[in-house]
């Protein structure tokens, strides 16, 4: 699964204003009631396969990074045999106003259940993924699950494979009606590749799972055994 990050922030020389679901008031939201559990399989789809877009914003070297993603739904497709549903992640970077990455990766994924089954992105990479755990439709405060593996290809040949990873996603408690999803991507496991560093995504997630912010954080490499800590958030 092409992550928020990868999709194009990995792209800065080191995954808003959020236009996402608006809170939707209902079941859990009364300040006496405490929600416990969360429609996790709702906000993964509001988060990769629903159309969206939000604005975040870094700090590097005192500098403003400003990513501006999109997602746009593409519907049925074929992707490695099979019968799937496609959704574009479009990724925008700018310093200074400055263009200075821009990128279009595309997830491949079935639902009822939601499952990911890879991504293709303009540079021509091709991936495989394979859920390692479904992906609850209600999880708890404090629950976390493996999600994926996933093998990543120079192009759909697969001759030349770039990188493996994992993915795992968290549930923990904001408020008493709102939970952050966290999911987070490892550090590539293929021994003698570059590594791009690991990254975490987390999405504040009201009890119906709309979207209502996100936080992004990088641990890029910057050297040999040295890693730069950035954050995206919205605003």
């Amino acid at each position: 699964m092409k992550n928020l990050v990868v999709a194009g922030l990995a792209g800065l020389s080191l995954s808003a204003c959020v236009t996402i679901n608006a809170p939707m008031h209902g079941m859990g939201d009364d300040n006496d009631n405490v929600v416990t559990q969360y429609p996790i399989e709702t906000a993964f789809l509001n988060i990769y396969t629903q159309p969206r877009s939000e604005r975040l914003y870094a700090k590097v070297d005192e500098q403003t990074i400003v990513a501006d993603i999109n997602v746009t739904p593409k519907g049925a497709t074929v992707f490695n045999n099979k019968s799937v549903q496609a959704a574009d992640i479009g990724t925008i970077t700018k310093r200074f106003d400055q263009l200075t990455n821009q990128s279009v990766a595309t997830n491949y994924f079935t639902t009822n259940p939601l499952e990911f089954h890879g991504f293709t992105d303009t540079s021509g990479r091709y991936s495989l993924s394979k859920q390692t755990a479904p992906i609850p439709k209600l999880a708890s405060i404090g629950d976390s699950s493996q999600l994926i593996t996933e093998n990543v290809y120079s192009d759909s040949s697969m001759r030349k494979k770039v990188g493996s990873y994992k993915q795992s996603w968290s549930l923990t408690r904001e408020s008493k009606t709102q939970a952050w999803l966290c999911i987070e991507t490892s550090e590539n496991l293929l021994l003698n590749n570059v590594t791009h560093g690991s990254s975490t995504e987390c999405y504040k997630i009201n009890a119906q799972g709309d979207i209502l912010a996100s936080k992004i954080a990088i641990s890029q490499p910057v050297g040999i055994g040295s890693y730069q800590a950035i954050t995206f958030t919205s605003r």
